[in-house]
């Protein structure tokens, strides 16, 4: 995977009304937690992953106003399976992800 567009990502985040709390490798934390972007080898898509502890039917409208500005800015961005923090340790957390 080359560079990955994140000042794309970050400014269709933020033209949906959301921001970006954490960047790691190829995986973006937005603020509310309730979904995570994740690069993928397009670099004209990014994948969305639901958080398994978040409300569906708010986030559906989170990531269908996401979606709509990511295409106006020639993005995609599919929705992906759910994942889940687990803490690991004082400091640290893992992330499973899910279908």
């Amino acid at each position: 995977m080359g560079l990955k567009p994140l000042g794309k990502v970050k400014t269709i985040v933020e033209a949906a009304g959301m921001g970006i709390s954490y960047v790691y490798d190829d995986l973006v934390f937005l603020e509310h937690n309730s979904f995570l972007l994740q690069f993928t080898d397009n670099d004209r898509e990014i994948t969305v992953h639901v958080n398994s502890e978040a409300d569906e039917a708010t986030v559906h409208g989170d990531i269908e106003r996401l979606q709509d500005v990511a295409c106006n800015h020639a993005m995609q961005c599919p929705r992906g399976g759910h994942y889940t923090l687990v803490p690991e340790g004082e400091d640290s957390i893992r992330i499973e992800f899910s279908g």
